[in-house]
């Protein structure tokens, strides 16, 4: 089939079909240029879209672009572990001794595949870390709705930049009603690719799969064209970052989606001084992209 490639959607952090966060994802994409492929993101219209390449990186298994409807990003969470499990299932790559390896804008990124389990983490890369000052920070609580003095922000930087910060507790972060438009100027501002937001929930919190999750979390990212992005692993991997910064390095299970009916599960886990971040995946759609 001439002017055709092979496609999937694959749902991410979650082990259930139309749940999760969805990824579009674009094989043998190296025929098509940047122009082509944020065409198919922004026709496509999920959080991202990626398009797996050829590796040309010593020790990498396969490559990937990874786009937004209007921009492209340098690594992404979810996206990765789609990619990933698309790229296994099609047979374009193999695990050795459970591991694979990814190559973006961000670098080399590594993954573990828990196949037992059905899951698929990824090692959260080198991050930088800054705080915001007082007045941004005040103008994001005002933009998010929150009452009080405002959360301590930082600029976490894990190729996407997430403002994060951690609330008093998951029904104040289920409980957001954001004015988008000031978060995309914010954001926009300081360069950043959206606001992420967690806390722990409260003890015996259940969630819609009966089951407890430990904190809730929440990214919006309305200047990537995203007004809430439902399952986001790079907002999650910067929410770790600052739980272990404030000395918490016990595995825990976030919860993320149920805002707006997409309910996930982040499993997080502290091996030394990597983090994983990982999940389920459910492949939803497989069949051909017409591309011209």
């Amino acid at each position: 089939m001439s002017d055709t490639l092979p496609f999937m959607q694959v749902d991410v952090f979650t082990d259930r079909p139309f749940l999760g966060n969805p990824v579009a994802v674009v094989l043998d994409a190296d025929g098509l240029d940047t122009a082509s492929m944020q065409r198919i993101a922004r026709w496509t219209n999920l959080s991202e879209t990626t398009f797996v390449l050829r590796p040309t990186a010593p020790g990498a298994d396969y490559a990937l672009r990874i786009f937004t409807p209007d921009r492209e990003l340098p690594f992404a969470g979810h996206p990765t572990l789609g990619s990933a499990r698309a790229v296994l299932a099609s047979g374009r790559a193999r695990a050795r001794d459970g591991r694979l390896v990814q190559q973006c804008a961000a670098g080399l990124i590594a993954l573990r595949v828990d196949e037992a389990g059905g899951r698929l983490f990824f090692e959260v890369p080198a991050a930088r870390v800054g705080a915001l000052g007082e007045a941004d920070a005040a103008a994001i609580a005002r933009a998010l709705g929150l009452d009080g003095a405002p959360p301590r922000f930082e600029a976490v930087d894990v190729g996407p930049v997430w403002l994060t910060a951690a609330l008093r507790g998951g029904a104040e972060v289920l409980g957001l009603r954001p004015d988008m438009a000031a978060l995309e100027a914010i954001s926009r501002r300081l360069g950043a690719t959206g606001v992420t937001v967690h806390a722990p929930n409260a003890p015996g919190t259940q969630g819609p799969w009966a089951d407890a999750p430990d904190i809730a979390v929440r990214s919006f990212a309305p200047a990537a064209g995203v007004p809430e992005d439902p399952v986001c692993g790079s907002g999650n991997a910067c929410v770790a970052l600052q739980r272990r910064a404030q000395g918490q390095r016990d595995a825990y299970v976030a919860a993320q989606g149920e805002a707006i009916g997409r309910a996930g599960r982040i499993a997080v886990a502290f091996r030394g001084e990597t983090i994983e971040v990982g999940g389920a995946t459910v492949i939803c759609v497989e069949g051909r992209l017409r591309t011209a």
